[in-house]
């Protein structure tokens, strides 16, 4: 088991480290088993949710729960926790973030530890209910749950719950093929430009539903807006280069060691191969 020292250490390190913390990397890949193993044998795999030393981010109580074939051990994966790492480098930085996809709120109480203060969102109410009871049992106070999906306008949507893997569950339409056992209903969908224009931060993990969600914030929100992001397909890494182009901003990578991305090419074209952060900014702050 990892001491307290240890895990500070480990997420200092994984700054350091970042340029190799791409998935063609020995050096990630060999951190990647470690940790997984170090955290399936530790409280986390665990239903009470004992609590458990999270370096920077202080004691965190984090429930097992099953997800479908995922549970939420496999939140603790070596990508979260290098973009957990970049937001303890901007603790000082950010103040009003977003959380859009927030599923059992582990990203929110991160940030919310970093001392942000966080607007989730989150469509799901089986997800939505988890996440508060996270939020409760960790004394977090610092965030704000919407009750709804986030796009480009304000409304109703058809939600797709993907049984078999809740994390994937998505707006309809966002992808081609969902896979298994599928639920449907009808969720709010909240415009996101009133709430960017508002932030200085926002992580989004919207499962394919990106480019309609960048679509909708304003060239004025992203004078002082960075975003960190999941992209699912390639076609959508097209889209996001094309959008990044033409918005004026830039793209740090970490399929390309978080340098910047010059194509399409340098981006990430699944979640396995990490996220990109879009701003304004010339260098990256990390």
């Amino acid at each position: 088991m990892a001491t307290q020292v240890s895990m500070d250490t480990l997420f200092e390190a994984l700054g350091e480290l970042k340029g190799q913390m791409r998935a063609s990397r020995p050096a990630y890949q060999a951190m990647k088993a470690l940790l997984i193993e170090h955290f399936r044998c530790s409280s986390l795999a665990q239903a009470e949710g004992t609590p458990f030393a999270f370096g920077p981010f202080g004691e965190l109580k984090f429930p097992y729960r099953k997800m479908g074939a995922i549970d939420s051990v496999d939140l603790f994966g070596i990508d979260e926790l290098l973009i957990f790492s970049y937001y303890w480098a901007n603790r000082q930085r950010y103040k009003s973030t977003l959380d859009l996809g927030a599923n059992l709120g582990l990203h929110s109480i991160i940030m919310a530890r970093c001392g942000f203060n966080v607007t989730a969102f989150e469509p799901d109410p089986v997800h939505q209910q988890l996440l508060l009871n996270n939020l409760e049992r960790n004394k977090v106070q610092n965030v704000k749950l919407e009750r709804a999906a986030i796009s480009d306008r304000d409304g109703t949507a058809e939600f797709v719950r993907v049984v078999g893997n809740t994390t994937g569950s998505h707006l309809a339409g966002a992808k081609s093929n969902p896979y298994g056992d599928l639920d449907r209903f009808t969720v709010e969908v909240r415009a996101i430009e009133q709430f960017a224009s508002k932030a200085d931060f926002a992580k989004m993990d919207v499962e394919g539903h990106e480019i309609a969600v960048l679509g909708g914030i304003s060239s004025e929100s992203w004078n002082k807006l960075d975003v960190l992001m999941e992209i699912g397909t390639a076609d959508n890494a097209t889209a996001v280069m094309d959008y990044a182009k033409s918005r004026g901003l830039n793209l740090f990578s970490q399929l390309i060691g978080w340098e910047k991305a010059k194509t399409a090419s340098d981006l990430p074209s699944s979640h396995r191969e990490g996220s990109v952060i879009l701003s304004r900014r010339d260098a990256l702050l990390w």
